[in-house]
């Protein structure tokens, strides 16, 4: 039995990592909904005397009371600890294994654990973390170390940024110049590769720098999440963001305004052109054959639509569709990419600049601009995401002295600051949230250990806000809490930003 497995893979770790004198429910991240503790002491137990049960009556008679949802239930987990051994109780595979990832953090923390009683279960269905690989590629088993670290935070969702200006990371089998041209550059560092031109090479030229994961990599990265419980969103971005695509196949581009040459070195995509769709629909066609994943993340972030205004393709396409406007291109093309993605059985996401030029039908919008697309969404019946440069944007500065960030100071308490469910959503309509997303950027990310020490410890933050209740959220018991877990890291072999040098900057 695969926990049993893991209950003495962690247990060995023990013997590493029991430095930090006791541990209980109270030192974990994300901190659990309600529990006891009491003097007696205990060790995480061998795998004979741990008792494991699913779906029966005692456990939801535990949670009766809480009026979980579905999804709440299915993640929901009653923990015991006692020096006889370990209860773990659940209404499914899933609350067994996020209470295994309390009794592993309670062990990482110190093998001297409390004995204790744990009742838990989530607050938001989506607590997720978007890793960017298109401006700097990351190898398969760095993915693998970011998804043990989001199972050991109760984290479900992996947004996978594939593509994008610097590069497409994914193979498609229909368009092959995609990953033997456009996933390989003249410089490995996205500042340089600018300064340089931004030229791509094919991959067997001499200097290419970059990569691309293979279907059969893909296979390896799903099946590794959806043994933590984690669901991998990709993202195919359009119609911005997308000069990669048409340095590999310029026909995606625009048309000049005299209708003869398609523009170079652009990023949208050219919406009025058929051409277009059915690349599109290829891509996707292919990406869902990948991805089990209910959603597909579309972009629609930051199109420059200058180029359609004249654009005569784009013109012909505006006036047989009744367009009066580029923003309302825009749209036609996210309506026509949903009604795509929903007849596969999926849902889209899209960043909100979605909402302009009219929202589709049964889009998901992922809040990054603050939160008021966020709340003008909901308002019109949509499900989000919110995700607020403010707070949840990490490849942000830390400490004013930060070594490269793309952004101004957002330290530790900023990002645990944020709530999603403020006086501007009103209480029918909390449902619509759907949860919150920390995200990592890579224009100035380019080795692993830049790409952790921007993670940790503020993706603990986004942990706790997607999990804990709202009233037991406590910054100075949750920085003491961050620094033990960063502890846990080193012994495990994680980079960090050190706590402490937020310090001078007044966090």
């Amino acid at each position: 039995m695969r926990n049993r497995f893991i209950v003495l893979a962690a247990a060995m770790f023990a013997a590493i990592v029991g430095a930090f004198g006791q541990s209980g429910p109270g030192d974990i991240i994300p901190t659990p909904v309600k529990y006891t503790v009491s003097d007696a002491l205990t060790r995480l137990p061998e795998a004979g005397d741990i008792d494991i049960v699913i779906g029966k009556k005692s456990f939801f008679s535990r949670i009766k009371r809480f009026n979980l949802e579905p999804w709440q239930v299915k993640s929901a987990y009653y923990l015991e600890l006692t020096p006889e051994g370990m209860r773990v109780e659940a209404a499914d595979q899933e609350g067994v294994f996020y209470a295994f990832q309390s009794a592993y953090m309670m062990n990482f923390i110190s093998p001297q654990i409390h004995c204790c009683q744990i009742l838990d279960y989530p607050r938001f269905r989506h607590r997720g973390m978007m890793l960017d690989v298109s401006r700097n590629f990351q190898p398969v088993e760095f993915v693998k170390r970011q998804l043990d670290m989001m199972a050991l935070l109760k984290m479900n969702k992996f947004h996978f940024h594939l593509v994008d200006h610097p590069g497409w990371r994914i193979q498609i089998d229909k368009y092959p110049l995609l990953t033997s041209f456009s996933a390989w550059r003249t410089k490995d560092d996205w500042q340089d590769w600018i300064n340089d031109g931004q030229r791509f090479l094919s991959q067997d030229d001499p200097g290419a720098q970059g990569g691309f994961y293979s279907k059969k990599d893909i296979a390896e990265i799903l099946a590794y999440a959806s043994e933590r419980h984690i669901e991998v969103i990709p993202e195919i971005e359009m119609p911005g963001h997308n000069f990669e695509s048409i340095a590999a196949y310029p026909f995606l581009s625009c048309l000049d305004p005299e209708g003869k040459e398609h523009l170079k070195n652009v990023q949208e995509l050219c919406p009025g052109n058929e051409q277009v769709y059915d690349f599109l629909e290829n891509v996707l066609s292919e990406v869902f054959e990948m991805f089990p994943s209910k959603y597909i993340h579309i972009g629609g972030d930051e199109a420059g639509k200058g180029n359609w205004e004249k654009c005569p393709v784009c013109q012909a396409k505006m006036k047989a569709e009744g367009l009066e406007n580029v923003e309302q291109l825009q749209s036609y093309l996210v309506k026509r990419m949903e009604k795509f993605v929903n007849d596969h059985g999926k849902t889209i996401i899209g960043w909100d600049e979605i909402l302009e030029g009219g929202l589709a039908p049964n889009a998901t919008v992922m809040s990054w601009r603050g939160t008021e697309g966020g709340h003008k969404a909901i308002a019109e019946g949509h499900d989000v995401i919110f995700s607020p440069t403010q707070c949840y944007y990490l490849d942000y500065q830390q400490a004013s002295d930060q070594y490269r960030a793309v952004g101004p100071l957002q330290p530790l308490r900023q990002t645990y600051s944020f709530e999603p469910i403020d006086e501007n959503i009103a209480p029918e309509n909390v449902h619509h949230v759907l949860g919150v997303q920390g995200n990592l950027w890579t224009e100035f990310v380019n080795q692993w250990w830049h790409a952790e020490m921007m993670l940790y410890p503020r993706l603990f933050a986004v942990a706790e806000t997607g999990w804990s209740p709202r009233m037991e959220k406590d910054y100075s018991r949750f920085r003491t809490r961050a620094v033990a877990l960063n502890k846990v890291l080193d012994y495990l072999g994680y980079n960090h930003f050190p706590l402490g040098a937020e310090e001078k900057d007044g966090n």
